[in-house]
């Protein structure tokens, strides 16, 4: 469903979902500077609405900036090009994580390499380590700093300050790199 807020700052154009899954609104601008918005279940469009009002302003920021600085396009690759990423990008998380491992002494179990479309890793509370093949592509330092990101949530399952201190522990210029990642697409 499509829908228009009119606000101080402006019109916003959104496209609303519905999710089971979602517990709270969710708002996304994309690469093209379009808002999505994804509700609950059990929430009432109109919610939805006034959050977006609510959050006007961030959101025009965020969708004129979007619209400013176009990100750089994702390049396709054949079926046969991700396979041969995927290998590569196993070979090398498997070699970087055995050495930042060294340095946190950390169990995790099964490591796999996935074809995603907005994240470049993650891990799960079995311990499982899951990457993007696009890592492969990086410079190492990004690699690095997206390998000891998952590699410390298995420490702290979260964002907190904890966490942060266990990454600075091998990556003090985390925030830079995070930066430089949120740029790529």
């Amino acid at each position: 469903m499509r829908g228009i807020v009119v606000t101080e700052g402006g019109d916003i154009e959104y496209s609303l979902s519905v999710s089971k899954r979602a517990k709270f609104i969710r708002l996304v601008i994309s690469r093209e500077g379009l808002l999505k918005v994804t509700i609950p279940f059990l929430v009432n469009e109109n919610i939805a609405e006034d959050f977006i009002i609510q959050k006007s302003k961030w959101i025009i920021e965020k969708m004129e900036n979007a619209k400013k600085n176009p990100k750089v396009a994702v390049q396709k690759h054949t079926k046969q090009e991700i396979k041969e990423y995927k290998t590569q990008a196993l070979n090398i998380v498997s070699s970087r994580l055995e050495y930042w491992n060294t340095f946190y002494n950390f169990t995790y179990n099964k490591i796999t390499i996935k074809n995603t479309k907005s994240r470049w890793g993650s891990c799960s509370k079995k311990g499982n380590l899951n990457f993007n093949y696009k890592i492969v592509l990086l410079p190492q330092k990004l690699a690095d700093y997206i390998i000891v990101h998952e590699l410390c949530h298995l420490g702290e399952m979260n964002h907190s300050s904890k966490f942060w201190t266990l990454v600075s522990k091998t990556i003090p210029d985390h925030k830079e790199l995070r930066k430089q990642l949120k740029s790529i697409v």
